[in-house]
């Protein structure tokens, strides 16, 4: 791990371990969620339309360092049918989107697999303060199912980024659309707000991962 000193990453540890400590990450998110003078700002909504929600055309292969992750982590990867399989996207929950997307983002070192592992794709909770996209995004998900998110509606999902490669995001499906939660950027945009190409995701009726376009699915991940 090229630049990345023993001295940084107990540094960073540190804060990990005060931010994830014994009451838990989704605590503190509610507890500022309950504050006055939030910075987050509610967006001005509009009645969704068909165009809100990103559709599915038909059933897809995941990548295979998804299948080695559930095969370490089968009860991340498990489909609850009783779940809802939208978030019911009023202030509160808005804020707790927000807020952990924008703390996870500060909080872990983006790196790539490849130098944190020394292999081209590996998915994996970012445990040691380093992770690449797909592990920073199934971070969020921990936590925002941790704090009382249906883990059914935060979807896993491959796009295709503006440079051309792998990326992936978490998907928080609402009842107000589709919205991308990603390490590129702060900011919690519509999907169709991101410039990605959406290639494929978890499915919402089963384990069975969807496809998201007519695109050719890229094999691995592992952009930072």
């Amino acid at each position: 791990m090229r630049g990345i000193t023993s001295t940084t990453l107990a540094r960073r540890s540190k804060r990990l371990n005060r931010i994830f400590a014994s009451v838990g990450f989704a605590a503190v998110v509610l507890s500022a969620m309950a504050g006055a003078g939030s910075a987050l700002a509610f967006p001005q909504w509009v009645t969704p339309g068909p165009g809100d929600a990103l559709l599915s055309v038909g059933a897809a292969g995941p990548t295979p360092a998804w299948i080695a992750f559930c095969a370490q982590r089968p009860r991340e990867c498990a489909h609850d049918p009783s779940e809802p399989d939208t978030i019911v996207l009023d202030q509160a929950n808005w804020k707790m989107i927000v807020d952990v997307n924008e703390r996870v983002n500060k909080e872990i070192l983006p790196v790539t697999d490849q130098d944190h592992w020394g292999v081209a794709d590996r998915w994996d909770y970012p445990d040691d303060g380093l992770g690449d996209c797909e592990d920073i995004q199934l971070l969020k998900r921990r936590l925002l199912t941790q704090a009382g998110l249906p883990q059914r509606a935060l979807r896993m999902t491959v796009v295709i980024d503006e440079i051309g490669a792998g990326h992936a995001v978490l998907m928080a499906r609402t009842d107000r659309g589709d919205y991308i939660l990603d390490n590129k950027r702060n900011a919690v945009l519509p999907w169709q707000q991101t410039g990605y190409r959406y290639v494929k995701r978890e499915g919402s009726d089963s384990a069975t991962w969807v496809w998201l376009g007519n695109q050719a699915a890229p094999i691995v991940t592992a952009t930072k």
